[in-house]
């Protein structure tokens, strides 16, 4: 059975760091495409990371370039979010997903084949 696990959320002041991992099973880890996706309340869920299953490239969105940082072990197949300088407009639910090709356009992360139950991180200001 295919399972992606998120953990790590929680409450967090604004400023503060969190971070989120995604514990994968079932599937080749390491011959899949990692990414983190986020719904805040009453919005659109959004692709904000994604890295390539050889590590060799990343992607993040605009509105967490330079604070957040994604990685993964392929070893342990696990994920990683670190999430640096949070603010209160950074509190969603999220998601980690698996793809076998995924790609990124105009900001836009296609092609997640698995995905995960998510895990909240809420920011207070």
């Amino acid at each position: 059975e295919v399972q992606l696990v998120e953990s790590g959320g929680g409450l967090v002041q604004a400023g503060g760091s969190l971070r989120v991992s995604c514990a994968a099973s079932g599937f080749a880890f390491d011959d899949y495409d990692i990414g983190w996706f986020r719904q805040a309340p009453g919005k659109e869920r959004e692709g904000i990371s994604l890295i390539s299953r050889g590590e060799s490239s990343t992607y993040y969105t605009d509105s967490v370039k330079g604070r957040f940082t994604i990685s993964r072990d392929n070893a342990k197949s696990t994920a990683y979010l670190q999430m640096n300088s949070l603010k209160p407009e950074d509190t969603a639910v999220y998601y980690c997903a698996a793809g076998r090709h995924a790609t990124v356009v105009i900001e836009t992360i296609f092609g997640m084949d698995y995905w995960g139950e998510g895990t909240l991180v809420t920011v207070s200001s």
